[in-house]
């Protein structure tokens, strides 16, 4: 069930049509009039969860990038009916809630129907799995959740298929989340994995490499995939050189936000928020920062090297945000990074980011497998490589379903050759930093023991004294942080000195 994330085929449906209308008046075969035809009234904020749903699926969209401007939008129309920040919260709730738990619905939702999940068109199953949140995952009262749900299919799908729609949910209201995963997930004595799968709505293969990388039982992969499943808090980030935690606390409401957990440089949003509308991040003194990644930036930073230390490069720098950190810690110890990328739109990104930096910096638009720098010449590597992005998913829920086994495969060859380019960058007694935002084995250790065997010169350093403070770090040498221990994204490092 669960090792198919793409679980209907991509085809386009039909949005749209609102059916035909019913004759007005007219008498039918019993005599009695038929009532009169009502249209649709179309409900912003869950049309405007289900446009995101479509170009999530259609477009291959990621929810973080096409909801924003949609919200955007919203507020900006002029009406009766304004688009009020509680409307706002709603439809963020109903976008990310659904993506979340698309898999966990999926398997409600088959329950419920007399054909495969397969041939049901892609538009009727958003519109079904936006109701199933509603019923399931929401405080909304189930006579509301179905009858908005229904409203909306009206409106998007057409009254023929509305009704339809009305059947399923109707069936989804008579019982609730904890009784529907007592029906369609398998007991975990016969199946741990797809028992998890389908209670926390993840891929069998995802839960299965999850596990594996974090060893342990059934206790920590259930915490984890729960955090997954959470709604993140926003995490900003101080930029070294041009602003302190302390001062981008100050400006923020103190009910609302908290400094980080680990990393000096962090401040946490608790009750959400705009950071697009903070004077600071306009100003690119702070950005939106994972705070996993910030201490990925900050143990490279901190890494001991023997002899000069003024060349810093990250070699994969879209879209900036580590870049930025680095180049203000290398500012404030005499140092220059160049902040290389490969995409020439992402290679923008980093130099917005970087704009204003107190110090010098250089960004280029570069293959990182094919370096136009020579090699030894920098003192710390930053390589935070191109990976399924599996540490990621409380942020980009949709990758989940998106993501396949072969996909593993594919970055293989470029990691490795990234890593490769890394160790032939950096000169000997300097140090790389190796890190990708998944934690699964093929990406992060297999990646470095291979290169490492073939490389010899070279020596992990132990990460977790870079990391001080933060706690459950593994038994080394490299780092793996994860969403339930550290409230982090999974980010994984490992520390590089080359030795000749």
């Amino acid at each position: 069930m669960n090792d198919q994330p793409n679980r209907r085929p991509r085809t386009q449906g039909k949005s749209g049509g609102q059916g035909k209308p019913a004759s007005q008046g007219r008498p039918g075969n019993s005599g009695k009039p038929h009532k009169p035809y009502r249209r649709p009234q179309k409900d912003p904020v869950r049309f405007l969860a289900f446009e995101a749903l479509r170009a999530v699926d259609e477009r291959d969209a990621y929810a973080n990038l096409v909801l924003p401007p949609l919200l955007r939008k919203a507020r900006e129309q002029e009406g009766p009916e304004k688009f009020d920040a509680r409307d706002a919260a709603l439809a963020t709730e109903l976008v990310y809630g659904t993506l979340r738990r698309q898999g966990t619905y999926d398997a409600i939702v088959a329950a419920c129907i007399d054909r495969p999940l397969r041939e049901v068109d892609p538009p009727v199953l958003d519109v079904l799995n936006l109701g199933v949140h509603q019923l399931l995952g929401t405080r909304i009262p189930s006579h509301a959740a179905v009858s908005a749900s229904v409203e909306l299919a009206r409106v998007v799908l057409g009254d023929g298929r509305a009704k339809f729609v009305n059947a399923v949910l109707r069936k989804v209201a008579r019982d609730d989340l904890d009784g529907w995963l007592e029906r369609v997930a398998p007991p975990y004595d016969e199946d741990p994995e797809d028992h998890l799968a389908v209670v926390h709505s993840h891929p069998r293969w995802v839960v299965s490499s999850l596990w594996d990388s974090l060893g342990g039982g059934r206790a920590g992969i259930e915490d984890l995939l729960e955090a997954d499943n959470e709604r993140p808090e926003v995490t900003l980030v101080a930029r070294p050189g041009r602003s302190t935690a302390a001062e981008l606390l100050d400006s923020l409401d103190p009910d609302s936000a908290l400094l980080g957990r680990w990393s000096p440089y962090a401040v946490r949003l608790t009750e959400g928020g705009e950071p697009g509308s903070l004077e600071l991040v306009r100003e690119g003194r702070a950005g939106v920062q994972d705070e996993g990644s910030q201490l990925v930036a900050l143990a490279l930073a901190n890494a001991p090297v023997e002899g000069s230390d003024t060349k810093w490069l990250d070699g994969c720098a879209g879209p900036g945000g580590k870049a930025a950190m680095l180049a203000g810690l290398a500012a404030e110890r005499g140092a220059v990074l160049l902040a290389a990328e490969k995409q020439p739109h992402r290679a923008r990104l980093v130099g917005q980011a970087l704009a204003g930096n107190p110090g010098p910096y250089q960004v280029v638009a570069a293959d990182g497998t094919r370096p136009p720098w020579r090699p030894g010449s920098f003192d710390r590597v930053l390589m935070d490589v191109p990976c399924t992005g599996l540490g990621a998913l409380r942020r980009r829920p949709e990758a989940r379903w998106r993501r396949r086994p072969e996909d593993l495969e594919g970055f293989a060859p470029l990691q490795r050759a990234l890593l490769r380019t890394a160790l032939e960058s950096v000169r000997v007694g300097g140090v790389v930093g190796y890190a990708t935002c998944s934690p699964h084995l093929a990406e992060t250790r297999a990646v470095v023991d291979d290169v490492l065997k073939q490389w010899g010169d070279a020596e992990l350093v132990d990460a977790r004294d870079l990391m001080p403070g933060v706690p459950a770090l593994g038994d080394g040498p490299d780092v793996q942080l994860w969403p339930h221990l550290h409230g982090t994204d999974a980010m994984y490092l490992a520390v590089i000195r080359r030795t000749g």
